[in-house]
């Protein structure tokens, strides 16, 4: 048994993989639009280009994703994406990039479980973790 997370990005989705590639060193695994959906009915009007179906890999994690067909405006809430790091610099740098175009709850520093610790919301509307492991 596996538990993955699949993440939606209302529309921006290869936006979020390029960014997630970027600043974390993601690889996509695969990638399918819905304009290759074999029955063009599973294809909503304007919809051909948005990515019906994604997995990427981040360290050694698998995470899924799509542009969806959520509401506009829905935010992900009631977790983070936690990032387990091997050292302080590793997570400052990790930090920073995640932290492009987003917004900080707690800057990255020293706690009293760790030498490094933050916590961050992207620029798309995910929150994370970013945790220096020993």
């Amino acid at each position: 048994m596996q538990v993955q997370p699949y993440l939606f990005f209302n529309g921006r989705c290869e936006e979020a993989l390029n960014f997630y590639r970027e600043a974390l060193g993601a690889e996509v695994i695969s990638m399918f639009r819905f304009k290759e959906a074999p029955d063009p009915k599973m294809v909503p009007p304007g919809a051909g280009e948005r990515v019906m179906h994604a997995s990427f890999r981040i360290g050694g994690s698998e995470l899924l994703a799509s542009d969806g067909m959520a509401e506009a405006g829905t935010k992900p809430a009631g977790f983070s994406l936690s990032i387990g790091v091997e050292s302080v610099d590793e997570g400052r740098r990790v930090f920073q990039a995640l932290a492009q175009g987003g917004a900080v709850q707690m800057d990255f520093g020293p706690t009293f479980w760790t030498q490094g610790f933050g916590q961050l919301t992207d620029r798309f509307g995910l929150q994370w973790m970013v945790n220096v492991a020993h």
